[in-house]
């Protein structure tokens, strides 16, 4: 019997193949899922190589589940995401970020560590 899996869960995968647009990711015996580009990290990701590779372990969380087709959207960068939100739910230029908006401190932060 297989596991059931839900949107929102948070499980260990191990890398079954690796597409310019994406990274195949097996997370039971029965069932696999597509980490797309977009979904590996922050930012732009030239090459999904430089970040997966097949083998590899990794921890994401289902962001879809498309019942009819058992297909599973998997990321990545949610996860990172989560890590970077403040614990104090009480400030308010945090809760932005709940709609997919930074402040622009936050964002230039980011934007200066990766352009060096």
């Amino acid at each position: 019997m297989s596991e059931i899996f839900q949107k929102g869960d948070v499980v260990e995968g191990i890398v079954t193949g690796v597409q310019p647009y994406g990274a195949f990711v097996s997370i039971s015996d029965d069932v696999q899922g597509l980490v797309h580009i977009s979904e590996v990290k922050n930012g732009f990701v030239k090459d999904i190589t430089d970040h997966v590779q097949q083998g590899d372990k990794v921890k994401v969380k289902i962001i879809e589940v498309k019942d009819d087709d058992n297909k599973y959207a998997l990321s990545i960068r949610a996860l990172e995401d989560e890590e970077k939100q403040p614990k104090n739910e009480n400030v308010i230029a945090d809760k932005e970020g709940e709609h997919g908006f930074s402040t622009l401190e936050v964002k230039l932060k980011e934007w200066i560590k990766q352009s060096e």
